[in-house]
């Protein structure tokens, strides 16, 4: 597999602020690594995100309740398993990310590094929303990978981009307190028209901006949806000092 990527692709990025990279991971390895996420799942190893912690609408009242205990989200990734951290370090990803940044990039472990799952039933959906707003650093660009572990569509919940979103000045009135773009503000529609619904299979990768605006249904299939997803920053681009960012690990890449 060729690691450069195209000038095309390359503007593609800046202009559109995500890219597709189709099968970029073996079926074995994704295989592999949907066996340990449902091992993990199953076990209910920690570190682990509860749909009943996020609260978003359609989620479980308590962790007793009749779906109480589905899962969002298994964090900390990077630790679980040897297959994550290689994946994580890949070094054809690492060179077309350095491509991106244009030059030398680190793996951040606070907040992606996670093993993102969305369920039937109880798995909820997410607004139009920015990366950006989970972490803190000197500039607000770092670049997202999101490996599909299986198809990806509208019907399970797979994931939805504004493009080029990651380049507009949106106005603090058009977002609500927890930085989603609100239903209820008139230029938004606007902005949910251009929404575009990707389609993904089991190795496919997506990269996109931290800033670009994305959003996912909720998974009417009778399937767990699964994909890992970590982020990465330029070298120079340090986390601000006190911060939630700051404390967390990083890796040179």
């Amino acid at each position: 597999m060729d690691a450069a990527l195209s000038t095309a692709q390359i503007d593609q990025f800046e202009v559109q602020g995500y890219l597709v990279l189709r099968t970029m991971v073996t079926p074995a390895t994704c295989e592999q690594m949907l066996a340990v996420a449902a091992h993990h799942s199953t076990e209910a190893i920690a570190p682990i995100e509860y749909e009943v912690d996020v609260g978003y609408p359609g989620a479980p009242a308590s962790p007793h309740a009749l779906g109480g205990r589905t899962i969002r989200r298994l964090r900390g990734a990077y630790e679980r398993h040897t297959c994550f951290r290689e994946w994580a370090s890949d070094p054809i990803m690492a060179a077309r990310l350095k491509q991106l940044f244009n030059e030398d990039i680190c793996l951040t472990l606070a907040h992606h590094n996670c093993i993102m799952t969305k369920h039937p039933d109880y798995g909820t959906a997410t607004g139009w929303h920015r990366d950006i707003r989970y972490w803190s650093f000197k500039r607000p660009d770092l670049i997202c990978t999101w490996l599909a572990l299986g198809h990806e569509n509208g019907m399970n919940g797979g994931l939805k981009f504004i493009p080029g979103s990651h380049r507009m000045h949106i106005m603090p009135a058009q977002l609500d307190t927890l930085d989603f773009l609100r239903p209820d503000v008139v230029e938004n529609q606007a902005l949910f028209d251009q929404g575009l619904q990707l389609e993904l299979q089991s190795g496919d990768v997506v990269l996109f901006h931290s800033g670009l605006f994305h959003a996912a249904g909720r998974n009417a299939s009778n399937v767990i949806k699964t994909s890992v997803v970590f982020a990465y920053h330029a070298a120079s681009n340090g986390p601000i000092p006190g911060t939630k960012s700051a404390i967390s690990r990083t890796v040179a890449i």
